[in-house]
């Protein structure tokens, strides 16, 4: 699967005690029509045992320049999102008050509507409860072959 490119995204949720977040590089769209997506997260990580308790959470979907914003939300032991976004513009979305990295090509909050096990993953499919921004211009950051790409 490393031969096959994927977007980058950032997906954050608001826990009571911190702001969390992973990168990842399994966010898709499943439906236009109620609008869903789909996000794959590792079962034994924590962010996926949040998300089974807080239904509301956000994905960043990374530009080319946003490599190191990539980089810091996959370091293992990471600390919490508002510390990894420390020094880049970010907001809380208005729906789940997860946070949002800005400058991306887009970004969406979504509220879990079902939760599917496959194998060591867990798959959150949401319902888009709202858009954040979209910027077409950006190129998207994307992952090849195990390192970031830009898309020409």
């Amino acid at each position: 699967m490393r031969q096959l490119a994927a977007g980058v995204a950032v997906v954050t949720v608001k826990d009571d005690r911190d702001d969390l977040g992973t990168t990842v590089a399994t966010l898709m769209s499943v439906s236009l029509d109620p609008p869903l997506v789909l996000v794959s997260l590792d079962s034994a990580g924590y962010l996926a045992e949040v998300l089974l308790r807080r239904d509301r959470w956000a994905a960043s979907l990374l530009a080319d320049g946003q490599q190191a914003v990539a980089s810091r939300f996959a370091a293992a032991g990471r600390p919490g999102a508002r510390l990894l976004l420390a020094g880049a513009a970010h907001h809380r979305g208005e729906h789940s008050e997860a946070l949002v990295v800005d400058g991306g090509v887009a970004a969406i909050e979504a509220e879990t509507t079902q939760v599917v096990p496959a194998g060591d993953h867990t798959l959150f499919v949401g319902a888009v409860l709202g858009v954040d921004y979209v910027d077409a211009a950006k190129s998207p950051l994307v992952r090849l072959r195990s390192r970031y790409r830009t898309v020409q």
